[in-house]
């Protein structure tokens, strides 16, 4: 398994994803986007230095996204999001994907920190952040909407020092 910069020719599998009820409700998004809105997004975003998205794939096969959000030069600290397609949950990618990204925030980007969103339901997302380094930090209450509903989400984090010494 590896990660690499999103690329245009890896569109047509992101929409896929974004048009997922079901993955998209992992992110607190709604599953709507048209390929034409998605290439422009593409676009606009692929200079952002403020976001880092990384196609994670194993023997050139999609397996899935890992992004880096919200990084900010200041106080050294950015959002991580990841992604495994169903058809690949359950084989260790989620894991592996997760370190390659912190990797990436603390030994490129120089972050300090790095946190995530999950929801407080979603135990298996909770048990390999858990396993990664991750500590949580608190609680949101009814902080995101999806699938209908409002969504208690725990706030978790990782500092640099604890994942070298992980």
């Amino acid at each position: 398994m590896k990660i690499r910069p999103l690329e245009k020719r890896d569109l047509p599998y992101i929409y896929q994803q974004e048009n997922s009820r079901k993955v998209m409700a992992l992110w607190f998004q709604e599953a709507y986007t048209s390929f034409d809105e998605l290439q422009l997004l593409y676009e606009r975003h692929v200079l952002d230095q403020t976001e880092r998205r990384f196609v994670v794939e194993d023997k050139d096969q999609f397996i899935g996204v890992v992004e880096l959000m919200y990084i900010d030069g200041l106080h050294r600290h950015t959002e991580i999001q990841v992604i495994i397609h169903p058809d690949h949950q359950g084989h260790g990618y989620a894991q592996s994907a997760i370190k390659a990204g912190i990797e990436y925030a603390f030994k490129v980007l120089n972050m300090h920190k790095v946190y995530l969103y999950v929801d407080v339901d979603n135990a298996a997302a909770i048990h390999i952040y858990k396993k990664v380094g991750f500590t949580q930090e608190g609680v949101l209450r009814g902080h995101f909407f999806a699938e209908g509903k409002y969504h208690d989400s725990m706030m978790m984090g990782i500092l640099a020092h604890e994942f070298i010494a992980n």
